[in-house]
């Protein structure tokens, strides 16, 4: 085998660095390690890494058919179809939004019905592996239940789809630490109370109720009210 010389090296980092700065993609891991698991057809699943990189490196929210077709290399009608099941699945919706400065109606690919999926799977497989086999599993209990309307209020407050972590992350509030629903919702109004709307700060939150003792809404009022005042429990 021959070595590259020194000219080959200069080109190979070149061509690597135009690379790199030619922009990255970040798909979530267990998209690619799971989707199978979702029903996913390999096309399918490339049609939703094309619709992740083109957001996230060419800034474009809905790209054509055109677009699509010359990345993915198959029929527009074939793009079409796999979107069609796409949204029928719920993986992923379409929104209207209003450019208000220029009065232009656009349109763009939400993708939180994926990303929701993605974060039940995952607190789905570590409930089985917490769940003795002799104790029936239900994927619409009320822990399940819990954890989809707590992703939607996450959402909402944070003006955005949750990212795969950020959805396990709540998962694991309800099913490991065992934090109430409304307590989990308490925490997250106080990080929004003291402009600190991240996961970090409301896990520190959770942490610090649940050292003193913090199990009730009230509970959580009587101690903020406490803290505030410039005491601690």
């Amino acid at each position: 085998m021959k070595l590259m010389d020194g000219a080959g090296w200069n080109a190979w980092a070149e061509g690597a660095s135009f690379g790199l700065g030619s922009g990255m993609a970040v798909i979530p891991y267990v998209l690619l390690r799971h989707y199978r698991k979702l029903k996913l057809s390999d096309q399918e699943v490339l049609l939703l890494i094309h619709l992740i990189s083109f957001k996230q490196v060419e800034h474009k929210d809905f790209p054509t058919l055109e677009e699509l077709q010359e990345v993915m290399g198959v029929s527009a009608q074939a793009i079409a179809q796999s979107l069609q099941k796409l949204l029928k699945a719920g993986m992923i919706s379409i929104d209207e939004e209003l450019d208000e400065l220029r009065n232009i109606q656009y349109e763009r690919y939400n993708l939180s019905g994926l990303f929701e999926k993605l974060g039940m799977l995952l607190a789905d497989q570590r409930k089985n592996r917490s769940t003795p086999a002799s104790r029936p599993h239900s994927d619409t209990g009320p822990e399940q239940e819990a954890g989809r309307n707590l992703f939607v209020v996450f959402e909402k407050e944070f003006g955005r789809p949750l990212s795969p972590m950020e959805l396990e992350a709540i998962s694991g509030w309800i099913d490991q630490d065992r934090y109430p629903e409304e307590l989990i919702r308490m925490a997250l109004k106080e990080a929004v109370f003291a402009g600190k709307v991240h996961f970090r700060y409301i896990d520190r939150i959770l942490l610090e109720w649940s050292r003193n003792r913090v199990k009730t809404v009230s509970d959580a009022k009587a101690y903020t009210q406490k803290f505030r005042n410039g005491g601690r429990a």
